[in-house]
C-alpha cells in the first residue's frame, strides 16, 4: 500500500527505471520505489518529467501535484479508469436519490463540526463547547446551514485578528495549501474507489470536477487547520517559504481515527472513498465513515 510522500522543492529530472522513481539533482541521484508513493509534488517549475514515469505513476495510482507561479497547487494529474468495477459503481453513485445525498451530507457537516469543536477543546479555547453544541443541531441536508454559522465561531475561536478571505494573511496561505493536499489525495481516493468526482452530494458546480471531493474533504478541514496554527506559531513571515510547504505537505501524515482504527489522514481518505461507495450501494448514510481525533495529538 502507498504511503510516501515526495515534494521536490529544487531543480530535478525525473524518470523511472525497474519500478523506481529516480530523482537527479546536480551529481546526487535519489530512487524510490514508485509502489510505495501516493503523492508526489513538483514544487518548481524546473523539473522534467519523462513519459515512461508519467505512464508508471498512473499505473500506481500516484496523485502527482503541480504548483502555478506562486508555488501553490494548481492542478493534479491522475490516473482513471482503474477501478475493477468502475461502470458498476458510477452506475450506483448517479443513480441515488436526493435524501441520501442529503443525509450523506449531513454525516459530513456533523463530523467537520465536532472536529472543529474538538480542536477548539484541545487548544482551550472559550467558544469550544458552543461549536461542539451547534453539531447536534444539524439536520438532513443542514436546511438551516448550522455550517456556516459554527464557522463564524469557530474562525474567531481559532485565530486572533483573522479574515478567512483575506489572502495577504499567511495563515490562509498555509491554510489553502494544506487543504489543497488533502484534497489531491480525496481525489486518488475517489477515483482508485471506482467513484466519479465531478459528481457530488452537496457541492453541485458545473465547472467543478471535483464536486465529489470537496463534500468529503469537510470533516479532513480541522486536521489542516491544527497544522497551520502550529505552523503560525512556530515561524513568522507574510510569504509562505520552502519549508512552509514542506510542512503543510506532510499532512497527510498526521494521525486521525475512524471507528476503533488509528491511521494516517492518508489512509482516512482511502477510507472515507470506499465506505462512500458502500453507503451509496446500501443506501444507508451510516455506512459513511468519517475521520475524528485520536485521543493524543
Amino acid at each position: 500500500m502507498a504511503w510516501r510522500g515526495v515534494h521536490i522543492s529544487q531543480p530535478a529530472r525525473l524518470t523511472v527505471r525497474d519500478g523506481q522513481l529516480v530523482v537527479a539533482q546536480e551529481d546526487d541521484e535519489v530512487q524510490l520505489a514508485i509502489e510505495d508513493i501516493a503523492w508526489l509534488i513538483l514544487d518548481t517549475p524546473q523539473v522534467s518529467l519523462t513519459g515512461s514515469l508519467l505512464s508508471a505513476l498512473v499505473e500506481h495510482g500516484v496523485a502527482m501535484i503541480v504548483p502555478d507561479a506562486r508555488h501553490h497547487p494548481a492542478g493534479v494529474f491522475l490516473s482513471f479508469h482503474q477501478h475493477h468495477a468502475q461502470a458498476h459503481v458510477a452506475h450506483i453513485q448517479t443513480g441515488i436519490g436526493q435524501p441520501l445525498k442529503k443525509r450523506l451530507w449531513q454525516t459530513l457537516v456533523v463530523a467537520k463540526i465536532r472536529n472543529q469543536g474538538l480542536l477548539l477543546t484541545q487548544l482551550e479555547r472559550p467558544r469550544a463547547g458552543a461549536v461542539l453544541a451547534m453539531a447536534e443541531r444539524v439536520g438532513s441536508g443542514d436546511p438551516d446551514n448550522v455550517e456556516a454559522r459554527a464557522a463564524r465561531a469557530y474562525w474567531s475561536d481559532l485565530f486572533t485578528n483573522f479574515i478567512r478571505a483575506d489572502d495577504t494573511d499567511r495563515r490562509n496561505a498555509l491554510l489553502n495549501y494544506g487543504y489543497a493536499v488533502v484534497r489531491a489525495a480525496l481525489a486518488r481516493a475517489c477515483v482508485a474507489s471506482g467513484l466519479l468526482p465531478a459528481f457530488g452530494l452537496h457541492h453541485a458546480s458545473r465547472s467543478n470536477a471535483f464536486n465529489l471531493v470537496d463534500d468529503l474533504i469537510e470533516p479532513f478541514r480541522p486536521f489542516v487547520d491544527r497544522l497551520a496554527h502550529e505552523r503560525a506559531l512556530d515561524s513568522e513571515g507574510d510569504e509562505l517559504t520552502v519549508e512552509d510547504r514542506r510542512v503543510m505537505a506532510g499532512i497527510l501524515t498526521r494521525d486521525a481515527v475512524i471507528g476503533a482504527e488509528r491511521m494516517t489522514l492518508l489512509a482516512a481518505t482511502e477510507a472515507v472513498a470506499m465506505s462512500a461507495v458502500r453507503a451509496m450501494e446500501f443506501s444507508s448514510a451510516a455506512l459513511l465513515r468519517v475521520p475524528c481525533w485520536p485521543d493524543k495529538v
